[in-house]
């Protein structure tokens, strides 16, 4: 048996163990930065695999298989839940009250584990080095990724892959393309100041009710004329807030959500952009602005040369129908951060059973089939070796 067929039959032979894991992880959910029973789980398998695995600070695991000199192929996976209530069913459902996996990372992370466990097998025939970036807080902006950077995550590394679930694609399907498959995204978070007073006299206050109402409708309105059409710019509010009761106009009021597009030229700029219009857009109520503007992430833009070998790898497990075309999406992904600095490719793992319901991410009624979490595996670590072969 060829190396690849060696490790691809290792993982076959997780699969069970494999999904006993994912389930216990998607019972078990934390958040972004808390993620620390998580990877106890991770360290303790992969200690058990023979491995070395270090912690990265309080939470996430960084671990290298092989030791022969050569080059270093990263694969990374995510570790945090959301704070969004599992409305799932199943028996594995989420025990932690108003948390859940709904995103996927919980396949993710298990994914990467069978991988690392199926190349830890064959070690010492490697042509230089897996590495296997377990990362925390992916979830909030900026992102979990900068910290594991500056652990070492990229030392030495020549290439870096990863995969995200996509309910959208059925399991034995991947989705795929080169250059951005994910957008930027920042997080805004605006609060207004001003003198409340009596709704029978609004002349007398500054209504910043009103005020509000004119940013959250407005701000998207005129960026969608300040930016080119083509960056696909997308402001989503996810929480407004202000007052207290019906006479009278608040003095403090808030209004935070995301700032998405496609074009990377244009996130450069769009933090002044944004704040200048949010300054001109409530002055003449005499409010005044406090705005929070956090860069979360630039788009995920994945690599020719990595996207072809990421191509070559799914084909490998899941034959060349399992391949499939992919769209740029608006979501964001600190994986970007990676690929900041490495050459690289994501990719979608199909994870609905065909013919059942399609969900959508972070919801709380996600459901995964079990199938993903091995091909997961298996695409990581085919893509790892043949990385390993082609950076030689």
């Amino acid at each position: 048996m060829t190396l690849t067929e060696r490790v691809l039959a290792r993982a076959d032979e997780l699969s069970g163990e494999l999904v006993e894991i994912r389930r216990d992880l998607h019972a078990n959910p934390e958040l972004s930065w808390n993620e620390q029973r998580t990877s106890r789980r991770v360290l303790d398998r992969l200690t058990a695999a023979g491995l070395s695995p270090v912690p990265i600070g309080d939470t996430g695991v960084l671990v290298d298989i092989g030791s022969n000199e050569g080059p270093v192929v990263a694969l990374r996976a995510d570790l945090d839940a959301l704070p969004v209530p599992d409305l799932t069913e199943d028996p594995w459902r989420s025990t932690v009250e108003g948390v859940a996996h709904a995103c996927g990372h919980d396949v993710h992370t298990t994914g990467l584990l069978g991988a690392g466990i199926a190349l830890a097998s064959v070690a010492d025939e490697l042509p230089g080095r897996v590495r296997l970036v377990f990362q925390p807080a992916e979830e909030i902006m900026p992102g979990g990724a900068l910290a594991a950077i500056q652990a070492g995550a990229l030392d030495g590394v020549t290439s870096i892959f990863g995969l995200h679930c996509d309910p959208g694609v059925d399991v034995g399907s991947l989705g795929l393309r080169e250059g951005p498959i994910t957008g930027a995204a920042d997080s805004l978070d605006v609060r207004l100041t001003g003198n409340g007073g009596h709704t029978s006299r609004p002349h007398l206050t500054e209504d910043l009710t009103f005020a509000l109402g004119k940013l959250i409708t407005e701000l998207p309105a005129v960026l969608s004329r300040r930016l080119d059409p083509r960056a696909g710019v997308s402001v989503v509010w996810g929480l407004v807030r202000a007052g207290s009761a019906m006479n009278v106009i608040p003095a403090i009021g808030r209004a935070a959500g995301t700032v998405r597009m496609l074009d990377a030229v244009a996130w450069a700029d769009a933090e002044t952009l944004v704040t200048e219009i949010i300054q001109q857009l409530v002055e003449p109520y005499g409010v005044k602005p406090e705005v929070i503007y956090v860069r979360g992430v630039p788009p995920v833009i994945n690599e020719h040369a990595s996207t072809v070998l990421l191509g070559q790898a799914i084909e490998t497990v899941v034959g060349a129908d399992g391949l499939l075309p992919t769209t740029q999406s608006l979501g964001g992904e600190d994986f970007a951060w990676y690929l900041e600095q490495v050459p690289g490719a994501m990719a979608r793992l199909g994870t609905r059973t065909p013919g059942g319901p399609t969900y959508d991410l972070h919801q709380g009624n996600l459901r995964v089939d079990d199938r993903a979490v091995a091909i997961a595996a298996k695409v990581l670590a085919v893509a790892a070796l043949g990385a390993l072969t082609r950076d030689l």
